[in-house]
């Protein structure tokens, strides 16, 4: 019963497979009963094709089978492929019809068109919800993402790891971490693969990548922050300063640019009507915050306090400005205040205010954190305490630093939100499979 073929593979060959056996396997798209012909529409991942049966043609058993055929019915046809006026060009003259599952109630919400319906019913149906092309496209979109992430920083000599999502203490300098029972004491789930990143980078293996789960308990209720989130993680030693970092996450993007008209990038773009990202040639501009402070002032008249972190809306302000300024859907935000970041983040020595730290925005979202992080034992220390935090909070993390850690430099990017703001979907719900938040756990 194992099908052979996806829809769209019988349609790319439909010239040499014309006038030869297919079979088809997928749900009822629609049926259209004009007595003595019905035709099917069948779905698969791929795309649809019609079959056809015909009273007098079609054996009786097939035909028999398709009386009473409803809508998402899991079927498998077998038959001959012919031309046909249909937009495909095709379609299957139907021998065999086997129904392998047909819904028991009716269905709560319309596969074709679903995206119109609210978000929450999307979601509370979602495995219905995920069988509208439209939204199947998305998720094909999304693992394209990840490969081409995967493919590119393997060609860079990156190494993937797998890091533990259960941890001792929260790698940020705050309280937004699940606490889990673990045996007989309080663990969390992790916010970010940080400290094992460096850990790996320190332990010899200078430079590696984790797609994974991340878990942040924010009671967030925006239409761009999950509290189960996919991150792309990246980590690299013997680095000079943080431009380093940038220069791999720029090359990533670059890659992501370069390679937009592969097949599952270009189907999700021409289902959202959505424009390929735009990057210079002359790269990702980049901008200290300090100058965006400036910038935020007198272009637009928002002020940001100096020492402050940038708001959405100073995001938002800032990805305009990158397109009106460099024609780039993209723009470094450089050495953000100490304030702001995670005690590991390398201060400036010059300036310790400041920080060797950036974000990206990709049309005025930040989807990309990142910098140099500190690698030298006693200034780690200093930025535990003057963060308020207890040293001994962090003893198996100061114990990396003890024997030898090269200059070092990291970022995460949200998976998701790259995708969102690629397609130009509304709420990032729409780029998670399961989405988690505060109201929701099932399905």
């Amino acid at each position: 019963m194992l099908k052979d073929k996806f829809i769209s593979e019988i349609l790319a060959r439909r010239g040499e497979l014309v006038g030869k056996k297919v079979r088809v396997c997928g749900w009822v798209h629609r049926v259209r009963d004009l007595g003595r012909i019905k035709f099917l529409v069948v779905r698969d991942r791929t795309g649809t094709i019609q079959a056809v049966l015909k009273k007098g043609e079609t054996p009786d058993k097939a035909m028999a089978a398709a009386e009473d055929l409803r809508l998402e019915s899991v079927v498998c046809v077998d038959g001959v492929l012919r031309e046909a006026p249909t937009k495909e060009g095709v379609e299957v003259k139907v021998e065999s019809l086997r129904v392998l599952n047909t819904p028991v109630e009716p269905l709560p919400l319309e596969v074709e068109g679903s995206e119109k319906a609210l978000l929450a019913t999307r979601l509370r149906y979602r495995w219905i919800d995920l069988r509208n092309p439209r939204v199947t496209a998305i998720f094909i979109f999304k693992a394209w993402v990840a490969k081409v992430f995967r493919d590119y920083y393997e060609s860079q000599g990156f190494i993937e790891i797998f890091t533990p999502k259960i941890v001792a203490a929260g790698t940020e300098s705050g309280a937004e971490v699940f606490p889990v029972l673990y045996f007989d004491k309080t663990v969390y789930l992790a916010q970010s693969p940080q400290f094992y990143k460096q850990f790996a980078v320190i332990g010899g293996l200078e430079r590696v990548f984790e797609i994974g789960p991340v878990f942040r308990a924010e009671p967030h209720h925006t239409t761009r922050h999950l509290n189960e989130y996919h991150s792309l993680d990246i980590e690299l030693g013997f680095i000079e300063s943080h431009e380093d970092v940038m220069n791999y996450v720029e090359g990533f993007m670059v890659s992501l640019a370069k390679r937009i008209d592969e097949e599952p990038a270009r189907r999700a773009l021409e289902t959202f009507n959505a424009e390929p990202p735009r990057i210079p040639a002359s790269g990702i501009p980049r901008i200290k915050i300090r100058e965006a402070y400036e910038i935020l002032r007198e272009v637009y008249g928002k002020e940001i306090p100096e020492g402050e972190d940038l708001d959405s809306e100073a995001e938002k302000l800032m990805g305009k400005y990158a397109r009106e300024n460099y024609d780039s859907d993209f723009v470094f935000i450089v050495e953000y205040p100490w304030k702001v970041r995670p005690f590991y983040t390398m201060r400036k020595d010059e300036e310790p205010q400041w920080t060797r730290s950036f974000d990206l925005l990709y049309r005025g979202l930040e989807v990309v954190t990142g910098g140099q992080r500190e690698h030298r034992y006693n200034k780690l220390l200093e930025n535990i305490k003057d963060k308020g935090l207890n040293p001994e909070d962090f003893e198996f993390y100061l114990d990396f630093f003890k024997h030898g850690a090269p200059p070092h430099g990291g970022a995460g990017m949200g998976l998701e939100r790259i995708v969102m703001q690629t397609l130009g979907l509304g709420n990032i719900r729409e780029a998670r499979l399961l989405p988690r938040d505060t109201e929701r756990v099932t399905p």
